[in-house]
């Protein structure tokens, strides 16, 4: 096995179909660190052991596939592919909204998992770079919102023009090897005590 082949989460409550996946991940030289016949023991396990693939089946007891998808992405995001025997829009449907990265219809060659691997891999890692600069724009436009504030006390108590204000703060940043969203923080919890 390659140090880039993820482990993997495998559940079907069928064990041939089990035993079967199995041997097609291994083929591919991909390593199987749990296997779950129900749903809800799906989610346990994925908390427990921390796969970075899962590959569920929908039909399965106590909790069904894409139910078990959704609860371990919340949870535990990682990229999950849903198989089923059905092939029906509704199940589809469900499966797109749980934010389900492939979707197959067994029996699954190994020709058909090595692509359907790779492109839900590909999709979460682009869901996750998407996500992680949305979070840097969240912060940097809050980050910006707390210098203009600051900028805003500083003009008003010093009777300074804007940018005045604002070289104040960064030559402080400067000086303190601070981010100016510090700075400015800093200047208004000053200013709530005065």
């Amino acid at each position: 096995m390659t140090p880039t082949q993820p482990r993997v989460l495998i559940a079907d409550d069928e064990s041939l179909h089990v035993m079967r996946l199995r041997a097609a991940l291994e083929e591919l030289g991909y390593q199987v660190v749990a296997e779950a016949s129900t749903g809800t023991e799906a989610v346990s396990l994925a908390m427990r052991v921390r796969p970075e693939l899962a590959i569920l089946d929908i039909k399965m007891p106590e909790l069904d596939g894409i139910e078990a998808a959704r609860q371990i992405m919340t949870e535990y995001p990682i990229p999950v592919l849903l198989l089923t025997a059905f092939s029906d829009d509704d199940l589809v449907e469900r499966a797109t909204e749980a934010g389900i990265f492939a979707y197959l219809v067994k029996p699954v060659s190994t020709q058909e998992l090595r692509p359907a691997i790779r492109l839900a891999q590909t999709r979460f890692n682009e869901l996750m770079l998407l996500h992680k600069e949305v979070d840097d724009l969240r912060q940097a436009l809050e980050d910006r919102k707390l210098v203009e504030r600051a900028k805003g006390i500083l003009m008003k108590r010093r009777h300074l023009n804007e940018e005045e204000a604002f070289r104040i703060l960064r030559d402080r940043s400067q000086a303190e090897s601070k981010k100016m969203s510090e700075i400015a923080q800093a200047v208004l919890l000053a200013d709530k005590m005065f």
